[in-house]
């Protein structure tokens, strides 16, 4: 029925071929390409026998417009699921409008040279999307991405309004390491490094990094920590949620891995600006990210589960209500599934399943959207049938 083109390759993009290849239904052919298209190789050749999906590789640059256009023209997709590094949205775009290819990713736009990242330059796209007749669907991941999903559903089915959103991630997995992240280093400690920012009131109050604690009682995953920290859904959410008060965010962390952070963060190890070494210029965060364990290989040795949703407060029925939508993922039946720890799986299914909302025309329209504009219903079924249930709680504790 569709072919799609994957971009990237790393432990998410590993978990959404699976997915692409079991749904063969939806996605007869995909073409997956990266920078190493020896690792796209290996994965198709592992994959290829198990399903009827058709698997062609590819070698891309995707910092390099030019490249991906002569890619999507050679492959002719019907729509590109970006997996590849945040700071290349924007060129992965750029060749969809040039080629008029529908597009979807799982995590908004930032430079390189910045530790910043907003929707501002992707929603700039929007009018040039919309005049080309294709589709972008920003952020279809799980957070974001099934968090947006949850507010619609929430919004749609148990509310007249939503006045408050907190949502919970938590990653009860052990890998046994001193030190490591669970998605790409480089990214997960720029992201927890920054100033915590969250929505009250329309405006934005910003903190000091893991300024901000909490306790939570998390299901099936126990007492945690969890801090505060600014999420770009969070952005999208604040507009396309009516009425909405306050919006925060908060992330599960242990004493370990914040004690090992302190200390990267006070020799330098963190920065991203370059300097000189033995010659050569170098970043110390992406040097840190190199010598790190490739969260990739974290699967076979974690263990745990992750709990990630959203804790809701608003009116129905001119009555005040409090709901509760989460997933609870187990890290060794994701390993058993897809070969991968649950933290790549839970961003890995939504990517394919907003993919497919989108060539099945569930999900399309000209323009620029986050996941939140769209009817959540055929999404919320389809995260039921392939991996990812839902769970609800209509009187949970909240976040004070």
């Amino acid at each position: 029925m569709a072919k799609a083109l994957i971009i990237g390759c790393g432990g998410v993009g590993s978990v959404a071929v699976h997915k692409f290849c079991q749904n063969s239904e939806v996605f007869t052919e995909i073409c997956l390409a990266s920078r190493t298209k020896s690792k796209c190789d290996d994965l198709k050749t592992k994959l290829e026998n198990t399903t009827t999906t058709k698997i062609t590789t590819a070698q891309v640059d995707a910092d390099n417009v030019d490249e991906l256009v002569a890619l999507i023209e050679e492959c002719k997709p019907d729509i590109v699921v970006n997996l590849a590094l945040p700071y290349q949205d924007l060129t992965i775009m750029d060749a969809c409008l040039k080629t008029k290819t529908h597009y979807l990713d799982t995590a908004n736009y930032e430079p390189k040279d910045t530790a910043k990242f907003e929707y501002s330059w992707q929603w700039a796209y929007k009018d040039a999307f919309k005049e080309a007749g294709i589709t972008a669907i920003l952020g279809s991941g799980f957070d974001p991405g099934v968090t947006g999903v949850f507010s619609a559903y929430a919004l749609k089915h148990h509310f007249d309004e939503i006045h408050t959103i907190d949502i919970l991630d938590c990653n009860g997995g052990d890998h046994g390491y001193p030190f490591a992240t669970n998605f790409n280093p480089e990214i997960n400690i720029r992201e927890v490094s920054a100033n915590g920012r969250y929505w009250q009131e329309g405006e934005w109050i910003e903190t000091e990094p893991m300024a901000i604690k909490r306790v939570y009682d998390f299901e099936e995953v126990g007492v945690k920590d969890m801090y505060l920290l600014y999420h770009e859904e969070l952005e999208s959410l604040a507009v396309n949620i009516p009425g909405i008060k306050r919006i925060r965010f908060f992330m599960t962390f242990g004493e370990s891995y914040l004690t090992h952070l302190k200390c990267l963060e006070n020799v330098g190890m963190t920065s991203i600006e370059p300097i000189e070494f033995n010659g050569q210029e170098i970043i110390p965060l992406q040097f840190l990210k190199a010598v790190l364990p490739d969260p990739a290989s974290l699967g076979p040795r974690t263990k745990g589960k992750t709990n990630i949703g959203c804790i809701f407060t608003g009116i129905k029925d001119g009555k005040e209500k409090t709901y509760y939508l989460y997933n609870i993922c187990d890290h060794e039946e994701a390993y058993k599934e897809v070969c991968s720890q649950a933290v790549s799986y839970t961003t890995g299914v939504p990517a394919m399943i907003g993919a497919m909302m989108v060539v099945t025309g569930q999900w399309q329209k000209p323009g620029v959207f986050n996941v939140e504009e769209f009817d959540p219903d055929p999404f919320m079924e389809a995260l039921n049938k392939w991996g990812l249930p839902w769970r609800e709680n209509f009187d949970p504790k909240l976040v004070d």
